[in-house]
């Protein structure tokens, strides 16, 4: 089962989001979550919030918080705020102040051994009707 947390419109570059997310991807959430308290950078606090979002999501829906696990972390680029400062003889040197979203997937990791492929799946592929057919050419090889 999958549980899906976002923060829209977050007031941080998502470069500066990217460094901090890729420290605790593919974590358990009790050490992605002691590790982003020990980093020092502004994004660890919004991944946090985040993260505890998609826990209380799942607390919520009856799973055990040690049951589950950071699937993916996506950060993505929002909108830009365009502003600007004036500077001498006229001219105007542009500021861009960046936005990102933030999307967190848990998942449980019982569905993961459970279900790793249905036989249904490998006993399709292994059958005469889905191997590739070959198409003759006409005036070729």
């Amino acid at each position: 089962m999958e549980i899906i947390s976002t923060q829209k419109f977050a007031r941080i570059s998502p470069k500066k989001l990217g460094l901090v997310a890729f420290n605790v991807k593919k974590l358990s959430i009790e050490k992605a979550l002691e590790t982003l308290s020990l980093i020092e950078k502004r994004g660890a606090h919004f991944i946090s919030k985040v993260i505890k979002s998609a826990v209380a999501n799942a607390k919520e829906r009856g799973l055990d918080l040690k049951d589950l696990s950071i699937k993916e972390i996506c950060v993505l680029e929002g909108p830009r705020l365009k502003r600007g400062m004036p500077v001498s003889r006229g001219r105007f040197h542009p500021i861009i102040k960046r936005m990102s979203h933030i999307r967190v997937v848990l998942t449980t990791r019982k569905s993961e051994i459970l279900n790793p492929k249905s036989e249904k799946d490998s006993n399709l592929r292994n059958s005469k009707l889905h191997k590739p057919v070959e198409i003759a050419r006409k005036g070729g090889k």
